[in-house]
């Protein structure tokens, strides 16, 4: 297992979360957040913030849950970990705007985290199958 098989994993993580994440925030999340933080929102998205903390993110998935899931063979593993991650990592997020920000809203902790949690084992279980019929990717 070489180098190229985190960047590839990397790779293939970053296109399904970007086109799982555009779904929802395009669709079914863009009336959510304008109505429960439209007072909190920027008028433009700050994008240099929001690719920063996309590859970060990734990076994090890639390494502590989807390669060890592609090691193992596990989309099994990959799902329940991945489950795991978004939880954590969205709870960071939610919970810190909900110690510190006057106004943020409670009712959307819960509705952020859950995505955080589906998103993450959407996105490490695809990567882990796709890597499982891609010879390159394990």
């Amino acid at each position: 297992m070489g180098s190229f098989s985190w960047v590839g994993q990397y790779v293939v993580a970053a296109l399904v979360f970007t086109v799982v994440d555009a779904i929802w925030l395009g669709t079914i999340a863009k009336g959510l957040y304008a109505a429960h933080l439209g007072h909190l929102l920027a008028p433009d998205t700050n994008k240099a913030a929001a690719v920063g903390f996309y590859a970060i993110f990734l990076v994090g998935l890639v390494y502590f849950v989807i390669h060890p899931a592609v090691v193992d063979g596990s989309w099994v593993k990959a799902a329940a970990t991945g489950a795991l991650f978004g939880v954590v990592t969205y709870a960071t997020w939610d919970l810190t705007n909900l110690a510190v920000l006057k106004d943020f809203p409670a009712s959307i902790v819960p509705i952020d985290m859950a995505w955080g949690a589906v998103l993450s084992a959407t996105v490490s279980t695809l990567t882990t199958l796709i890597a499982g019929v891609v010879p390159a990717l394990r």
